[in-house]
């Protein structure tokens, strides 16, 4: 996978670009610590560190900015078990960005870069749990998840589409990996 390099909203020079990659092991202490400074707890770190180690990982990429990692977005697997079959999905969680690199853009285009490399890799649907006036910006729906059993149901539990109609007829239990509930007991 290549780097991308976009414009951020003001910082401390206009010469400066941000740039959305994948993560490396070399990342992974500063991945950490954007997660813990950015939620304030230890929650999302240790999510996403048992999230790999139990191989759930599909794509996780980090915004650097003057060779410091400042923000970062993980997507793990996410099944939708049905009666007659299992339908492969994406859960989009965690995403944070430093404090004080926040409101400039830097979360949007990692959910925009996200999305871009997981339909390119032939993902077809993506689910969140969050703000709704954010994540609705790129698409994803609480209505989409109608016909999904989920123990984050209501307004915040949503669903996007990498691939139109990728969600019909498909209706199920929301199976997050182990390590979700783990963490959340």
């Amino acid at each position: 996978m290549t780097s991308a390099r976009v414009s951020l909203r003001p910082l401390a020079s206009p010469m400066q670009k941000l740039t959305i990659r994948p993560e490396t092991v070399a990342d992974f202490a500063a991945i950490g610590e954007v997660n813990q400074l950015a939620f304030g707890r230890d929650d999302e770190a240790r999510l996403v560190d048992a999230l790999r180690a139990g191989a759930f990982t599909r794509l996780s990429l980090v915004a650097e900015f003057a060779g410091q990692i400042v923000g970062h977005i993980f997507f793990s697997d996410l099944p939708i078990v049905g009666v007659d079959k299992t339908v492969a999905a994406l859960a989009l969680a965690p995403i944070a960005v430093l404090p004080e690199f926040q409101k400039r853009g830097i979360g949007s285009e990692l959910v925009r870069t996200g999305l871009d490399r997981c339909r390119a890799d032939g993902q077809r649907i993506v689910m969140v749990l969050g703000d709704p006036h954010f994540y609705s910006r790129f698409g994803f729906s609480a209505a989409m998840t109608a016909r999904l059993q989920s123990i984050y149901a209501g307004e915040a539990f949503m669903a996007l589409e990498l691939t139109p109609g990728a969600l019909d007829g498909v209706a199920g239990r929301v199976e997050y990996p182990p390590p979700f509930s783990e963490l959340s007991a």
